[in-house]
């Protein structure tokens, strides 16, 4: 990769980086005017293309291997900014890294046999500095070679195996963190009816296997569906066990996930974004987590525009959850074409709350200094009667962690249920929520999920 084919005019040496620091040192009009006229004076005999670099990452694709690139300006030339990144988590023991955020730069980047000449220059061009644009000009000797590395490149940037798409603050960005955590996801560890389990498994599986009988019935090829009912009793596991398991489909189905809608254009803008992006994933998985503070009086009719209008939804099946299914306009929650299933998580019932409680003996199993009898289930359900998953699970950790402060337990193999130390603790930490529980139920709900 020597780049001997691209040696720039010698009258012209410097002259596109020159003309960038002029220009960024003064009035800015269009940053990319001035580069494409100074970048055709240096390089007359080259092919050049401009792309912006959200939406085909030329850098990203040659660090992930796929091609080779290297810097070929000096460093008077270029404008980076080193900025320090910590670790995602500190309990990883990572120290974080240095990274260079490209401001401008010339780069040869090496694909297939071909070289080509690269600059990238962020610009913040008119009256406001946002948002900014950051553009990549391609210089080659064939605007097919070109045409067809930019198309490698694009797919690669718009490929979302191993993330999740999430929408935040008016842009989408890929969520690697997501990804992960949906990975221990297995509908296994998820209790709830098991007629309803399955019903919800085979309603999303068909959807995503239909697409000729939706055409054979002259019918459009999208649904909806509502998850709601009082907060941490599942319906955020079930969302993750359901992107996980359409990851592993022979042909994945991407998830985007939105977060909020609050963004510089407003949210009616962060709809047609959300939906825009969905239509050109589709098929997919769009999934509005809390629909009843998403959706206000405000975008409703946008919504509505954006589920029912003339555009073309198809291959997108929706998931909204809430705990308020009262709060929601009956548009959106008894119109069968926007929403046409509505699943209740309800409080576990009895048989439900002894398998929570196997599934935290389970957990438990190798672990030599709690005895976790089979009856410590079933005494547990008998004094959780109206208890979340969530409650339950709070009742849990808190008994553990008071356990933790001793150093071992006592009276292990004691016959009598009333000296484990761990109904003990249970039964301690179920009245402290119990007595939140009854002065202020909806105070109490609120942080719970799961």
């Amino acid at each position: 990769m020597t780049g001997e084919n691209f040696v720039s005019n010698p009258s012209f040496a410097n002259e596109t980086s020159n003309a960038y620091f002029e220009h960024a040192s003064g009035l800015r009009v269009d940053t990319n005017a001035v580069l494409i006229e100074a970048i055709r004076r240096e390089y007359p005999q080259l092919h050049l293309t401009v792309t912006p670099v959200n939406s085909c990452n030329l850098m990203a694709f040659a660090a992930s291997g796929e091609a080779a690139v290297a810097p070929i300006d000096k460093e008077n030339d270029r404008l980076y900014l080193r900025d320090f990144v910590p670790p995602a988590r500190r309990l990883t023991g990572e120290d974080g890294r240095l990274v260079d955020s490209v401001k401008f730069g010339k780069f040869l980047i090496d694909w297939e046999g071909k070289e080509y000449v690269v600059y990238i220059a962020e610009g913040r061009d008119g009256q406001n500095s946002y948002p900014i644009v950051r553009n990549q000009y391609i210089l080659s000797s064939s605007i097919h070679a070109t045409e067809k590395l930019l198309l490698e490149a694009g797919r690669f940037t718009n490929n979302v195996n191993g993330a999740v798409l999430v929408f935040d603050q008016g842009y989408w960005q890929k969520n690697h963190e997501l990804w992960d955590s949906i990975q221990q996801a297995e509908w296994s560890d998820v209790i709830l009816d098991e007629d309803m389990k399955k019903d919800l498994i085979r309603t999303v599986d068909n959807f995503y296997n239909g697409q000729d009988t939706y055409q054979k019935l002259k019918v459009p090829w999208k649904r909806g569906s509502i998850f709601w009912g009082p907060p941490g009793n599942g319906k955020t596991i079930s969302i993750k066990a359901l992107m996980h398991t359409l990851y592993q489909r022979k042909d994945p189905v991407p998830t985007l996930y939105v977060k909020s809608l609050v963004s510089y254009g407003g949210p009616e803008y962060s709809l047609s974004l959300i939906f825009g992006q969905a239509r050109r994933y589709a098929p997919c998985f769009l999934i509005f987590e809390d629909l009843d503070s998403i959706i206000t009086d405000q975008t409703r009719s946008y919504f509505l525009n954006e589920v029912d209008g003339l555009r073309s939804n198809d291959g997108i099946f929706m998931v909204g959850s809430t705990n308020h299914l009262d709060r929601l306009d009956p548009g959106i929650s008894k119109r069968p074409s926007r929403f046409d299933r509505k699943y209740l998580f309800p409080n576990p019932n009895h048989e439900q709350r002894v398998k929570y409680a196997q599934f935290w003996q389970a957990k438990l199993k190798d672990n030599k200094d709690v005895e976790f009898p089979d009856r410590v289930c079933e005494a547990v359900s008998s004094i959780t009667d109206g208890f979340s998953f969530a409650y339950m699970q709070e009742a849990f950790v808190a008994s553990l962690l008071a356990l933790a402060v001793n150093d071992k337990e006592e009276g292990h193999h004691d016959t009598d249920l009333d000296k484990l130390p761990l109904w003990q603790q249970l039964k301690k930490q179920i009245k402290i929520l119990r007595d939140e529980l009854e002065q202020d139920p909806e105070q109490a709900m609120k942080g719970l999920r799961i």
